[in-house]
């Protein structure tokens, strides 16, 4: 029940930070659950485990890696494509 709990987690976490960084619509569930958890795993490295946390993630670090994570993939996606 544990995986499952992240992996919703991971998709809430994701969707955030594709509508703040406005390409979230072009990304399926599935990315956004990959951009979420990876995004929890590299904010949290980065800056910790503070603020409120729900399924052993730290909401708002892992809100801003995830952001981090879907900018950079945009980022080199959109290149790629032109």
């Amino acid at each position: 029940m544990g995986l499952i709990w992240s992996l919703i987690v991971g998709a809430i976490i994701g969707a955030i930070a594709g509508a703040i960084t406005n390409r979230g619509a072009a990304m399926g569930w599935i990315a956004n659950i990959a951009a979420g958890l990876i995004g929890a795993w590299i904010g949290q490295g980065l800056l910790g485990t503070w603020g409120p946390s729900l399924a052993g993630m730290a909401i708002i670090p892992s809100i801003i890696g995830a952001i981090v994570v879907v900018a950079v993939l945009s980022f080199f996606l959109s290149r790629s494509t032109r």
